[in-house]
């Protein structure tokens, strides 16, 4: 009970923290789009190594990210340790994007306005007027930000089974209209039950596994020709 009492006063006296070095940079009227998704992007880099070196996590990176922007990551969701390890792995190789997120976390009264300030773009999938709003803020960026990347969770909300589970429509939507490619990030292991278990004495590993870029087109079914080959490579190895 204290271990987990301990974790959650310590992310969110750092969350408040980071909260008001994010709004230096969102309410900044005087620095450039690009200057400012940069210098959020470093300091939610700087936010989770943080958190993942009081929780005692390690990260492990199968495969190497390109060296291109203008991508969209595609990533499968476990838990909120996920966010933390893809941060981690964007700020090793200075990535400069943001988070597609639903609209619900933006109107969370204890962590919206650190989803906001960060730079995160929400999206109501069952708002038309704000789906348009939306696509119209991603065109905006990419037209105005040469390095931007996004990154977005597929199967829109936590998935607590195995597998894979379904994708909604909106990665593949954003990649077509922005002409994007995208790359395929897993996660690997139940990290629901990593992020409730930390912090750890010893350190904890979490792979993660990054596929080769790929069109927008059949996006779930490459995504999950590209999880089937990790398990059966697990397979082999076990």
């Amino acid at each position: 009970m204290l271990k987990d009492l301990g974790k959650y006063i310590f992310m969110f006296e750092l969350g408040l923290k980071y909260k008001k070095i994010f709004k230096e940079s969102y309410f900044h009227p005087f620095i450039t789009l690009k200057y400012g998704y940069e210098r959020l992007s470093k300091a939610r880099g700087e936010y989770s190594n943080q958190v993942l070196d009081f929780l005692n996590i390690k990260v492990k990176l199968n495969g190497t990210l390109p060296k291109e922007d203008k991508i969209l990551y595609a990533i499968n969701h476990r838990s909120l340790l996920d966010i933390l390890v893809m941060e981690n792995i964007f700020s090793r190789y200075e990535k400069n994007g943001t988070w597609i997120a639903k609209q619900e976390l933006f109107e969370d009264p204890i962590y919206g306005e650190f989803f906001q300030y960060s730079g995160c773009i929400a999206v109501d999938l069952e708002n038309k007027r704000g789906l348009l709003n939306f696509f119209k803020t991603i065109k905006k960026i990419f037209s105005k930000v040469d390095n931007m990347n996004l990154y977005i969770f597929p199967e829109g909300e936590r998935f607590k089974g195995d597998g894979i589970q379904k994708f909604q429509s909106g990665a593949q939507k954003i990649a077509k209209a922005n002409n994007l490619k995208i790359v395929p990030v897993y996660i690997k292991g139940k990290n629901e039950e990593v992020f409730k278990n930390s912090p750890y004495r010893d350190p904890y590993t979490v792979e993660v596994y990054v596929g080769i870029p790929m069109d927008h087109e059949n996006l779930e079914e490459n995504y999950l020709n590209f999880y089937n080959k990790i398990m059966q490579e697990d397979k082999r190895d076990a």
